[in-house]
């Protein structure tokens, strides 16, 4: 048999501590345009809106944070609450706008519902409109097979480019029915009284799967050394009949 050689591979240790860990803001691009869109609403008034909260009770979410999470979300074709609550727990982009707050669906749907309802349709369009006349942002039609989409939000996404054709009316206009379509989402998520998907898992449903898991991977371990012995049995085998 020939001399093995020996494979080099790129360090991996998945539980490794690090001394001092990354920040998610390192883990962003300087020209990302999530920065853009954090940046843009640190610098809104947002006044009237803080004046709806009360000062009594429980602290709530800040609202730029939550402005944020919304508006970059609708950005990325986002707007479940659902799919936002998850994008906050899984998403680098997410985690560093909301400063590692992790609101709920239930959260991120009463702010847009209630407090934010007649301000973030405003204030959403004067941040699109922003982004594409400045050339960053375009909304554009999506096609398949040759056939306009119709259904919902699926006929329009936004796309980031610094090659955007300016109109504005046209843009406005695309705006109203992602609104509209939005609106319903929001809606119909009211009436959303579940936890979130992980929530509802049971742990000692969990821990048996893994244990399926991996008593799978240990049978599947066994038969390729079963194997590996059996060839190497048979190179033997050969060896001496040599």
């Amino acid at each position: 048999m020939g001399k093995s050689q020996v494979k080099l591979f790129k360090p991996y240790q998945q539980n490794q501590l690090q001394l001092l860990p990354p920040s998610l803001d390192s883990l962003i691009g300087e020209s990302h345009p999530v920065r853009m869109v954090s940046e843009l609403i640190d610098q809104l008034d947002i006044s009237l809106l803080i004046e709806q909260y009360s000062d009594r009770g429980a602290s709530s979410y800040h609202p730029r944070m939550m402005l944020k999470v919304l508006a970059y979300g609708y950005m990325r074709n986002i707007y479940s609450s659902r799919k936002l609550e998850m994008a906050i727990k899984e998403n680098i982009h997410f985690m560093w706008l909301s400063g590692g707050n992790r609101p709920d669906h239930h959260s991120i749907n009463r702010f847009r519902s209630g407090r934010l309802k007649e301000s973030l349709k405003t204030i959403f369009s004067q941040l699109v409109l922003l982004f594409h006349e400045a050339g960053y942002l375009s909304i554009k039609q999506l096609y398949t097979d040759g056939t306009k989409l119709e259904a919902n939000a699926n006929r329009y996404t936004f796309v980031w480019s610094k090659s955007t054709q300016k109109n504005r009316q046209r843009v406005a206009s695309q705006l109203e029915e992602l609104w509209r379509y939005a609106e319903g989402v929001a809606k119909e998520e009211l009436m959303d009284t579940q936890p979130c998907d992980f929530d509802k898992l049971d742990p000692e449903a969990v821990a048996q799967t893994l244990e399926k898991i991996d008593q799978a991977l240990q049978k599947v371990e066994q038969e390729s050394e079963a194997v590996e012995d059996q060839g190497g049995a048979e190179e033997l085998k050969k060896n001496d009949r040599k």
